[in-house]
């Protein structure tokens, strides 16, 4: 890294002002729940029942300032890229020949996706590992997202966010590099393989969101499982009503989320119910990126790539970059043949009997071995 790009990133830590947790207990204190919908499950969304417990172990026995610990062990970075503020993590390997990897977040996720994957990334040996499967580490938080903000002006569509990462990765003097994601982090992942920028090694993703076009020979090579892939898409059609809201008002909805931390739980109810009651993401999971989100107030700005993805008036494009899925049983399960439609160089494809949308919580050694698996495959080819 130059002098000049050196000049352009400052130290961070993430340090959440005592009066805003005071704030927090007080507002939890005064939570006013809905009147209950019959049965109290997650028919209708988000129940009375999981708000309560939750809320009394997020008063009684959450800890931020032991999760902020545990954020503040790696170092974090501020730079600003085109008037955008962009926060990252950059965990450089101690191995020579580390492979650089850029690590991709959800929604409704942040940073904290990745924490448990750090050390066996960048520190392979002490993990299980050899040394040649060393990665040095960069995770930015998406704008919008988080401490990258606030976010500047409009437009921020996947592809955007692709290109102000390339940035980044070039300011951290990494002339090559590839990236993993899931969900929002897949889709920048895809714009990457798209824009497929000079020494772009590869994408390994968990969701390739690759959908029926209308012609009905494309399920002429379906198999049972890519059925089963089908009805689960439709599953999540029937409950992913925030889309929608994001996609057209996000800026109405954000305004009850960013004014009560429990509306903001149950807004973030994919990471309790999206597999439909399999979720292995533990409630002290849960609570610190919910309470990331809070602390920042960051719902109205998180949520609104949705809306510029659904007015971006995108073209549909063949990505040719080298392309790895990792299918959790519980995600959503993408579609091999409309996969591959979309994707004319997927050279590695795995399935995992158990985890589901947020992998990187719930099975963080099966998606580190899968990394490991495909830039290896890379590596050899």
């Amino acid at each position: 890294m130059n002098n000049n790009a050196a000049a352009q990133i400052s130290p961070f830590r993430v340090e959440i002002a005592q009066a805003d947790l005071d704030d927090l207990q007080v507002r939890l204190a005064n939570t006013r729940l809905p009147a209950e919908a019959p049965g109290d499950n997650w028919d209708l969304g988000t129940p009375n029942s999981y708000l309560r417990e939750t809320v009394d172990h997020w008063q009684n026995g959450f800890d931020w300032r032991e999760q902020e610990a545990r954020m503040n062990e790696f170092p974090h970075y501020l730079t600003d890229i085109d008037g955008q503020t962009v926060h990252f993590l950059h965990i450089p390997s101690a191995e020579a020949d580390a492979t650089p990897l850029l690590l991709i977040h959800t929604y409704p996720g942040s940073f904290v996706d990745f924490l448990d994957l750090i050390g066996p990334l960048t520190d392979p040996v002490a993990h299980g590992g050899q040394a040649s499967d060393a990665f040095s580490v960069v995770i930015p938080s998406i704008p919008g997202f988080g401490f990258s903000t606030p976010l500047a002006g409009r437009g921020w569509t996947m592809a955007r966010v692709a290109k102000t990462f390339d940035t980044l990765m070039r300011r951290l003097g990494y002339d090559s590099y590839g990236s993993h994601g899931s969900d929002a982090g897949a889709m920048i992942s895809r714009e990457l393989g798209l824009l497929n920028p000079p020494g772009f090694l590869g994408m390994h993703v968990l969701q390739l969101f690759s959908f029926p076009s209308g012609d009905p020979t494309e399920f002429e090579k379906f198999t049972p499982e890519d059925y089963a892939a089908l009805q689960h898409l439709e599953w999540f059609q029937s409950v992913g009503g925030y889309n929608a809201i994001n996609s057209t008002r996000p800026q109405t909805v954000a305004v009850g989320i960013s004014d009560s931390p429990v509306g903001q739980l149950a807004w973030n109810e994919l990471f309790n119910n999206f597999g439909n009651g399999t979720s292995l993401v533990s409630r002290d999971q849960i609570l610190t990126e919910v309470s990331l989100y809070w602390f920042t107030n960051t719902s109205a700005t998180a949520g609104r790539y949705h809306y510029e993805e659904a007015h971006a008036d995108t073209q549909p494009a063949i990505n040719t970059a080298p392309t790895g899925v990792a299918v959790f049983a519980d995600d959503f399960k993408t579609i091999r043949p409309l996969a591959e439609r979309d994707n004319s160089n997927i050279v590695h494809w795995s399935t995992f009997p158990e985890g589901g949308h947020f992998a990187t919580l719930e099975r963080p050694t099966d998606v580190t071995e899968d990394l490991r698996a495909f830039f290896s495959g890379l590596r050899k080819a």
